[in-house]
């Protein structure tokens, strides 16, 4: 027979609910006995990834608006030079053959552009900061075509005048495919990770319901 001072182990404290919670009393921020208490919900993912991508038909458009700019420098350029101030200018590579120097400054202006275009449209895709390898690949072109010329011949006067237009050609095609680039690159957007539904009818702040006592 037990002893007043003892307790039934058959019995239990009703005070307590079912199942005996493992968080102490009076946790903050989370109820006694709750079961879901220890369960940290997971950060919501960000529905973009580091990667970038470009606005295919608008870059298109601003690399071939930048191209006809680069020709119309050059073309311009000869214009101005050679033909007002009866000035003559190393003549770039005339890639088509055209035997004019307008047309091979226009032409190789253009084909400068489309390749920078081309190279910042890989830079997007395949690096982790595509404008500023960009800025640094356009410094060391615009440099290498402005002292070209220099290379091709030994008067000097024919030398400067030539590398002025290549440099204007380069800073150009720098200036215009960065603006194209600002207003078109922009975030990968990567496919929605579903979440799981809410903890109850009323939402995850729904109270757990406990077995009936025995």
């Amino acid at each position: 027979m037990a002893t007043s001072g003892s307790a039934d182990p058959k019995e239990r404290d009703v005070s307590q609910p079912y199942p005996p919670s493992s968080t102490p009393q009076g946790s903050p921020g989370q109820p006694a006995g709750d079961p879901s208490s220890d369960f940290t919900p997971a950060a919501p993912r960000d529905p973009y990834d580091p990667k970038l991508t470009l606005d295919g038909g608008r870059f298109v458009a601003g690399a071939l608006a930048t191209a006809l700019v680069a020709a119309l420098i050059g073309l311009v350029g000869v214009v101005v030079i050679e033909g007002i101030f009866d000035q003559t200018m190393v003549p770039p590579p005339d890639l088509f053959g055209t035997g004019s120097h307008a047309a091979a400054f226009a032409i190789d202006g253009a084909i400068f552009a489309i390749l920078a275009a081309a190279v910042l449209a890989l830079l997007v895709v395949s690096t982790p900061r595509p404008k500023r390898f960009f800025g640094w690949l356009m410094v060391l072109a615009t440099a290498l075509v402005t002292v070209l010329p220099f290379a091709w011949t030994s008067h000097l006067d024919r030398a400067v005048l030539a590398a002025v237009v290549n440099l204007i050609i380069g800073i150009a095609t720098w200036s215009l495919l960065a603006g194209v680039a600002t207003r078109t690159i922009r975030p990968a957007r990567r496919a929605t990770v579903a979440q799981p539904p809410a903890a109850g009818p009323a939402g995850p702040n729904t109270p757990p319901s406990y077995p009936p006592r025995a």
